[in-house]
């Protein structure tokens, strides 16, 4: 069994600043990791295509795509807001995540490979349709998931969202599209202080937000009692994932306190759920992570799981 992993050299030259969170060796410290692991026979190093114009007009306006171009420095920094900036190199590697996002798509659908992840930055889901914020630009995982509706006329595409931050640009994206079911676990209070049980979409939205300093004990207990079930009965044909890996107990931006044995735990959840309604086909996409120190054991921790 085969995991592609997508990347790109490009995805290195987002420059977010010093002192950033969201910096380069995020990316660098995942691939060292995954080149010197257990499994690392296992896994397929891929370069991401530069993604088009038309595929990131799957989930965002013409408006947003024309700032974004409009705004891309060709020298020093421009701030979008105080967390998201655009360095000279930014455009492409923002235009290599969704290149990566939509041919993770084409590989899994096409039975290339059972699992993917697009190891890939900026990250994506505070991208709404309209607005760049919490350190993302396009939405990765939002645009496949409109990428393989359009291309493989599926019906039930569901999006999970372990990453400790809510996903509100995914929710505002998929909101009012009921062939997309989106679940979020996240913590609450947090930025950027949406993801309430009551915002439902037109039924498609579940939103579990989660108290500060929570365990995995608790968070499997709450994972397997209200996300699979959910799952179960929607039956998705396609398993995306953002996998942020923010919620472990040493991350700097938050305060769950997940360890690496969680996240392979999840892995195994999710896995289950794709091979059994979805032709083992399951696809991730990295999100946040900022402890440089348990980054990379965690990412290959969940990874392990689809060995």
């Amino acid at each position: 069994m085969t995991i592609a992993i997508y990347t790109h050299q490009d995805c290195l030259d987002h420059d977010t600043g010093r002192g950033h969170p969201e910096c380069t060796e995020r990316l660098q410290v995942i691939i060292d990791v995954l080149k010197s692991c257990s499994f690392a026979d296992k896994l397929k190093m891929l370069n991401a295509p530069l993604g088009k114009d038309e595929q990131v007009l799957l989930a965002h306006t013409k408006h947003h795509l024309q700032y974004i171009k409009d705004s891309a420095p060709s020298v020093n920094l421009v701030y979008l807001d105080g967390d998201t900036i655009l360095s000279p190199g930014t455009l492409n590697a923002a235009m290599r995540a969704v290149g990566a996002s939509c041919l993770a798509i084409d590989d899994v659908m096409k039975g290339k490979y059972s699992s993917v992840l697009c190891a890939v930055r900026p990250p994506g889901h505070h991208a709404s349709k309209n607005q760049s914020m919490g350190f993302c630009i396009f939405n990765n995982i939002a645009i496949a998931a409109m990428y393989s509706l359009k291309n493989y006329a599926l019906s039930r595409v569901a999006i999970v969202d372990f990453d400790v931050h809510h996903g509100n640009g995914t929710q505002d994206i998929m909101q009012n599209e009921k062939r997309v079911m989106y679940i979020s676990t996240h913590q609450n209070p947090l930025f950027p202080g949406t993801g309430k049980r009551e915002e439902k979409g037109v039924g498609n939205i579940i939103n579990l937000p989660l108290p500060p300093g929570i365990e995995g004990k608790k968070y499997r207990e709450i994972f397997s009692s209200n996300v699979l079930p959910a799952l179960e009965k929607f039956q998705p044909q396609l398993l995306l994932v953002s996998a942020g890996f923010d919620g472990h107990m040493d991350d700097p931006l938050a305060n769950m306190a997940l360890v690496e044995d969680d996240y392979q735990w999840l892995g195994k959840q999710l896995y289950k759920i794709a091979k059994k309604h979805c032709n083992g086909h399951i696809a991730s996409f990295l999100e946040g992570g900022y402890n440089l120190n348990v980054l990379g054991k965690s990412v290959e921790a969940y990874l392990n799981s689809f060995i």
